[in-house]
């Protein structure tokens, strides 16, 4: 899959503000600052489609995305830590509930960590309820160019046995090195095709 083109339709709070549009969607959530837009940004070959921030909690809405006329990669806001004020982040997990579940759309999700940090009881979360809603969903373990290649297949095995996943399942991704990028693309790719 080769991503030519790429422009941001819309931020929304609620389902009425979502984009009328009948295509399939990808999104990606993870935790504040793990790089989701720097994630977006490589996949679509932009440098500035997606703001990047150093600050936590620079998302603060479901934000989409058009690929190429026929995808829509939606940004989620990030969960954990923010600079966000408590009333805005107190809105995230009902609106990032709400779109998971009432959007029809949804073929796939991308669940991002840092490879530098252990996954912890939020993860095992949306895993569990992400197979209740039988919704496919892969991982990005972002970050990797951190650490060394030998470190990045030793912390993807600790990711993998915490989460009690294959590591198969996990793409070690950079930003910088380009690293796992048509991997996720390939993932992607086969969530439409399905």
């Amino acid at each position: 899959m080769i991503i030519k083109s790429a422009e941001f339709i819309k931020s929304a709070e609620l389902p009425s503000h979502y984009p009328d549009v009948e295509l399939p969607e990808v999104a990606f959530i993870g935790r504040s600052n793990v790089g989701k837009s720097s994630l977006i940004n490589t996949l679509t070959n932009r440098k500035n489609l997606v703001k990047t921030s150093k600050t936590p909690g620079c998302t603060r809405f479901v934000n989409f995305f058009i690929i190429d006329k026929s995808i829509i990669f939606v940004d989620l806001p990030g969960y954990g830590y923010s600079k966000a004020p408590l009333s805005i982040k107190k809105k995230w997990e009902p609106m990032i509930e709400t779109y998971i579940t009432t959007r029809k759309s949804l073929k796939g999700l991308f669940i991002l960590l840092d490879i530098r940090r252990e996954p912890k009881e939020e993860e095992k979360k949306i895993i569990g309820w992400l197979n209740s809603l039988n919704i496919s969903y892969s991982f990005a373990i972002t970050k990797a160019d951190k650490l060394s290649k030998s470190k990045q297949l030793l912390q993807r095995d600790l990711v993998a046995k915490t989460l009690n996943i294959d590591k198969t399942r996990l793409v070690i991704f950079s930003a910088k090195s380009l690293q796992g990028k048509e991997d996720i693309l390939n993932v992607i790719e086969s969530w439409v095709n399905e």
